[in-house]
């Protein structure tokens, strides 16, 4: 690659909180494939080394590389509390300084409801395109006067943005809802590194989970459940547990479940499986375990009710590691990544009778040949579409 064509590369200044496993490695392919110019600027510098998580109730630090293979710049943040979860949490007095340095062409922002965020939208408005990334969706919406205050005030916001980008058909939906027309909506998708997920040869993942199965007390013909996240209200993993006990108590079936995590509602999941040999637990396991980790269950289950279950991540990892999934119809991914009865099912949000209905209907059969399912259609949900998206933008294509 020539000087002449870096210097005409068209640059991208990419604003977003921290670094997370989910898209340092799409930075770093896109900065790989050389059709533009990325830049990352971080506006919450005190977690890029680890964050204190109150729900995991430890501090979390990645185990994989997060700042690798591209440009970055880690912005000062003055305000008091640090966070990414509140408006007065990210306070960066020179970031507009920062990225009118860099002399974007385009300026991307994660997340508006950041006071330098949305500040960088406002800014640059009319003056750089500005892009928009958040996967929000309308599946928590309530009836009454508040919602419709609430979408009046996000029509305004999101009138400071040029594109918007959208993970899937929830949050399409949800953009369009808030006065984005069509052209200005960019399909990228919500994609993990499926790559990482796979297995082979060298892996063993497979292998080291039936040994860690075994490790468990599970046996080689049970068929496991996996709840892997945090055991939190919006996911639901009482209803799921509850579920798989009345599975056990009511049918012909015997299903055992493993919950991997820790959370608020630790402590009462195991205070309600005190003696339960069909319930065992794992705390939180960090990134480089994580292929094996969803490979101990023989189905993948997310019964989220929300609020806020925007997407669901994990879907598409335990999907890479070839598992049938279960997931509630308020999971945000639900009608993009599930079809029914083909690689999972997908379930009513606070229904037990659902989610015990979808556990005794897949039969353990047919697990081989929907986990195959999964993974196949994953494989569509991927970095490099993400990428292309990006360079089409920015390239007016």
């Amino acid at each position: 690659m020539g000087l002449y064509y870096i210097i005409k590369m068209k640059r991208l200044a990419l604003i977003t909180t921290h670094p997370i496993q989910y898209n340092a490695p799409f930075y770093k392919l896109l900065t790989e494939r050389g059709k533009v110019r990325l830049k990352v600027f971080y506006t919450w510098p005190q977690a890029i080394e680890g964050f204190d998580d109150p729900d995991f109730g430890t501090k979390v630090k990645w185990d994989i590389p997060l700042l690798e293979g591209y440009d970055w710049e880690a912005v000062n943040n003055v305000s008091k509390k640090p966070s990414s979860k509140k408006w007065g949490g990210i306070d960066c007095p020179n970031l507009i300084d920062k990225i009118n340095a860099y002399q974007p062409d385009a300026v991307m922002v994660y997340g508006w409801n950041l006071k330098s965020h949305f500040h960088v939208m406002r800014h640059f408005k009319n003056h750089t395109p500005v892009w928009f990334f958040g996967d929000s969706t309308l599946l928590d919406e309530k009836p009454g006067w508040r919602k419709w205050i609430r979408r009046l005030w996000l029509t305004w916001v999101y009138r400071h943005i040029d594109r918007a980008f959208y993970v899937g058909s929830n949050n399409k939906a949800y953009f369009i809802a808030h006065g984005l027309k069509e052209e200005q909506l960019v399909f990228f998708p919500h994609a993990v590194d499926n790559e990482r997920f796979f297995d082979n040869e060298e892996r063993q993942y497979e292998k080291r989970a039936q040994q860690m199965r075994k490790e468990l007390g599970f046996q080689e013909n049970d068929n496991v459940i996996l709840f892997a996240g945090k055991l939190e209200v919006k996911k639901d993993p009482l209803l799921l547990l509850a579920a798989v006990q009345q599975v056990n108590t009511t049918t012909d079936r015997s299903v055992k479940l493993l919950f991997v995590g820790n959370g608020p509602l630790e402590s009462e999941l195991r205070a309600r499986t005190v003696n339960n040999p069909y319930v065992k637990f794992l705390p939180f396991q960090n990134q480089s375990i994580m292929p094996v980790v969803y490979r101990l269950g023989n189905v993948f289950c997310l019964p989220s009710r929300g609020p806020g279950e925007t997407w669901g991540l994990a879907v598409n990892e335990a999907m890479a590691c070839g598992r049938p999934v279960i997931v509630s119809n308020q999971v945000g991914c639900a009608v993009d990544l599930i079809m029914d009865n083909i690689n999972g099912k997908i379930v009513y949000a606070g229904d037990r009778n659902s989610v015990i209905s979808a556990i005794a209907e897949i039969e353990p059969v047919s697990l081989s040949q929907m986990g195959r399912q999964s993974a196949i259609h994953v494989i569509k949900w991927n970095y490099a579409k993400k990428a292309e998206a990006v360079e089409n933008a920015i390239h007016d294509r």
